[in-house]
């Protein structure tokens, strides 16, 4: 399994609204890097869901739940979307500044690469992230 964080800006699609639809199309990337690292999902592997721009926190896990086929907002083939679906909304959110004090999560790659909307997350930062919040990921 892989690990992964997605960026969104809680006034285009919140952490709220996947918990309410349930089931969405991560559409709309337009940065190659971004693109890869959806081409490069599986089904199941594990997304933390950041609230960029309002609220600069982590706030839920949710899951790939279709692997990655033609961006439908887009004629262009070179762009790619995937379908994710909530699994858990964190016990606390856990802010940037928190993220960037803590030894083993401040040189992530979604820290290092601002603005990048999709990037890798390693077990070690991922684990860190479900013990500093308290969540335990449902069976």
């Amino acid at each position: 399994m892989n690990y992964w964080l997605i960026k969104s800006e809680p006034f285009k699609y919140s952490w709220q609204q996947l918990l309410k639809d349930k089931k969405t199309c991560w559409d709309g990337v337009r940065n190659y890097a971004a693109r890869n690292n959806l081409k490069a999902m599986k089904k199941g592997d594990l997304l933390l869901f950041y609230h960029s721009n309002e609220g600069l926190e982590i706030v839920g896990i949710a899951k790939v739940v279709k692997e990655h086929y033609q961006d439908p907002t887009t004629d262009n083939t070179a762009w790619v979307a995937v379908d994710v679906s909530p699994v858990v909304t964190l016990n606390k959110p856990l802010g940037l500044k928190a993220i960037k004090q803590d030894v083993l999560l401040k040189n992530m790659e979604f820290v290092r690469l601002g603005r990048l909307s999709v990037s890798r997350v390693t077990p070690d930062e991922f684990y860190r992230i479900l013990d500093i919040t308290q969540t335990i990921l449902p069976e």
